[in-house]
């Protein structure tokens, strides 16, 4: 009942309102053309206001519009863009958003903004490397999404979004998503995971033949330590044909990057020999395949070299220092790179 007496309160409100203008309307059309010109100049000059966001709510009606502009002090007087909104029919089309005003816009200008939706585009990027919590903790941090992931585990976010997989890792993908007011944190996620999707449908596409893996999800596993171990995108296909033949010979990946990941937030950023001997499904060093899942989200061109390896007879690499790797041959080779890399 009290919803419904509100509603009526506003009904009559904007009927009162509209009666207004349409009398308004009636006096200009009586007084002639120095009135309509007054009028056009009202909504055509810049407004003496500085630069500023202004929100325009959901069910926001053309009264409630002028009225927040007026009480902001954007305009001076409410009638003159009311009754141009009227004239040229933009009077009931007004978009909810968050929309930036800037120095120099005129009450026109700002009315053509709502109307066709150009509200503010704010964006997120999410890196390539990131684990899955790098992107929750990014997430928290952004004020400009609305929060809903926030008190929600993984499991219960991989619920939401529909997808079926026990484990977030590797699942959305890294790119720079725009979104506008009232975008929440579960919608960009499940844009990212999309988009995932997608990329890695593509990429399985056009795969090599041959690979040592049989499946979509496997190569994205292999994308994900592709992804920790290059820095250059130009040699993350070798780095990729390194792993898929000690896969093909049945050795032991030996990658850091897994292990690391196995070790969770007790990892301080020295990765130690005691490391390498502790067991865990992510231990490459002590089990042989991919680890379970993958350890951090890939980017395309890590996506593109473990469906298109790159063909090496390298099954070694050490990295150089400088972002780039010595990749060899032999055990004897690759000794001697460490030496010279490494131990120097």
């Amino acid at each position: 009942m009290e919803a419904q007496t509100r509603k009526s309160h506003r009904s009559l409100g904007q009927y009162r309102i509209q009666t207004a203008v349409i009398l308004i309307l009636a006096a200009l059309i009586c007084t002639g053309g120095g009135t309509i010109y007054y009028l056009y100049r009202a909504v055509h000059v810049p407004v003496p206001a500085e630069s500023s966001n202004f929100l325009v709510t959901s069910g926001s009606s053309l009264p409630d519009f002028t009225r927040a502009l007026k009480k902001q002090g954007i305009v001076a007087t409410e009638w003159p863009l009311q009754v141009w909104a009227l004239i040229s029919g933009a009077a009931g089309s007004l978009k909810a958003g968050e929309y930036s005003f800037e120095t120099g816009d005129t009450a026109a200008k700002m009315l053509s903004k709502v109307v066709r939706g150009e509200g503010v585009q704010r964006k997120f990027t999410i890196l390539e490397g990131w684990t899955f919590r790098d992107l929750r903790d990014a997430l928290g941090k952004n004020k400009a999404l609305k929060q809903i992931t926030r008190d929600l585990n993984d499991n219960e976010i991989l619920d939401q979004l529909g997808i079926g997989k026990s484990h977030p890792e590797g699942l959305f993908f890294p790119d720079t998503y725009f979104f506008v007011h009232g975008h929440t944190d579960l919608d960009l996620l499940r844009r990212s995971a999309l988009k995932m999707s997608t990329e890695l449908q593509a990429a399985w596409a056009e795969r090599a033949y041959g690979l040592p893996y049989d499946n979509p999800y496997a190569a994205l596993i292999m994308a994900s330590i592709v992804e920790k171990e290059a820095l250059l995108d130009v040699e993350k296909p070798t780095i990729s044909g390194v792993l898929c033949n000690r896969l093909h010979q049945g050795m032991r990946l030996q990658a850091d990057p897994t292990v690391i990941y196995g070790l969770g937030s007790g990892f301080d950023g020295d990765l130690k020999r005691r490391h390498l001997r502790q067991d865990s499904p992510y231990n490459t060093y002590k089990r042989k395949g991919l680890p379970p899942t993958p350890i951090a989200l890939p980017g395309a061109a890590a996506l593109a070299a473990a469906v298109n390896p790159a063909n090496t007879k390298a099954i070694y690499f050490v990295a150089r220092g400088d972002g780039s790797h010595q990749f060899s041959t032999t055990l004897q080779e690759h000794n001697a790179a460490v030496r010279t890399y490494q131990l120097k």
